[in-house]
């Protein structure tokens, strides 16, 4: 009888670990966006904005508002606010393709360059600070957990 307690245990300790690291997973992210956006606000770079300026400038080409609002994973409406925003403080520019005017891509400009590099330099810092201490090869097990658990949701979704 003994041996039928320890696999137990053991289905409910692993039950326990999957079920606090999915609730990690999302604790951590809110939280390291929320220390990113605490020391950017300062500067009127809201989550919504310093995003969408990171995300615009490591794009390969210029994007549409869809694929923008896509990636970013909001709805129109929200970024559209964080554009007109930005597009007011002269950060970023629509420009219509082809005199298409429903159709337009975002674009940076020369003066969100400042922006950016305070962003990555916040960025680049809590990132420091929040890995300081944690050894090398365990942040290369971490990542091959999150690489697998993401290759099956992704089997998932398209499965369905």
């Amino acid at each position: 009888m003994p041996f039928m307690l320890q696999p137990l245990s053991l289905m409910t300790d692993l039950k326990h670990n999957r079920e606090r690291l999915g609730y990690r997973l999302g604790q951590i992210a809110r939280l390291w966006r929320a220390e990113v956006d605490r020391r950017l606000s300062p500067h009127g770079l809201t989550e919504s904005r310093w995003r969408l300026l990171l995300t615009l400038h490591k794009a390969e080409h210029p994007m549409h508002q869809k694929e923008l609002a896509d990636l970013l994973g909001v709805q129109g409406p929200t970024l559209v606010r964080s554009l007109d925003w930005l597009e007011n403080e002269q950060l970023v520019e629509r420009r219509s393709i082809n005199g298409d005017k429903r159709c337009k891509t975002i674009h940076l400009t020369p003066r969100a360059e400042p922006s950016l590099e305070r962003i990555k330099a916040v960025v680049e810092s809590v990132r420091e600070e929040i890995f300081e201490g944690i050894d090398p090869a365990d942040i290369d097990t971490c990542l091959s957990v999150l690489e697998q658990l993401a290759g099956n949701l992704n089997a998932a979704s398209n499965a369905s």
